[in-house]
């Protein structure tokens, strides 16, 4: 369902996070305590919003966070949002090699940093994810958590753009 911005202001604490609860991958926490900050003017003020309170999570619960995406270009059961986002980039129709070089990097990643590879994959091609593994792959931990969390934020955002007009 799409909601106005007004709408979204005026509902209960649980229907907002019904709502938008779920633009923080399996984290309705952001929404529930985001709506204590309404009226919000704009989309964009909402969105901001929800940023700072995922901002705000211990490094524990943002590593939570994190670690609720599921691995790119993977078969396993994962939200709704995910599959359509990463069907948008093509990760749903990958070939045997494609898909078996996405289990490889998945992998390496994970290994490396501890949670998996994020990455707003909407306006992203199989190319350029995949460009993006093998630079990141090169990259600290803290400069990956604090990457993720940025990827994160910026697929929030496209949720909410999806969902709030």
């Amino acid at each position: 369902m799409v909601y106005s911005i007004a709408q979204l202001n005026a509902i209960s604490q649980d229907e907002f996070v019904e709502a938008v609860g779920f633009v923080f991958e399996d984290t309705p926490a952001i929404a529930r305590q985001a709506w204590h900050h309404r009226p919000f003017p704009t989309v964009q003020a909402l969105h901001q919003q929800m940023v700072q309170v995922m901002q705000s999570l211990s490094p524990a619960e943002q590593l939570a966070l994190i670690r609720a995406h599921p691995d790119l270009g993977s078969r396993i059961r994962m939200a709704e949002a995910s599959v359509q986002e990463q069907a948008g980039a093509g990760l749903d129709r990958l070939s045997a090699s494609d898909y078996a070089r996405f289990q490889t990097l998945n992998q390496a990643y994970k290994q490396k940093f501890g949670f998996p590879f994020i990455i707003a994959v909407k306006q992203q091609s199989q190319a350029s994810i995949l460009e993006a593994f093998e630079q990141r792959l090169l990259h600290s931990i803290d400069a990956e958590r604090q990457q993720a969390l940025q990827e994160i934020a910026a697929i929030a955002e496209f949720r909410l753009r999806d969902c709030v007009r």
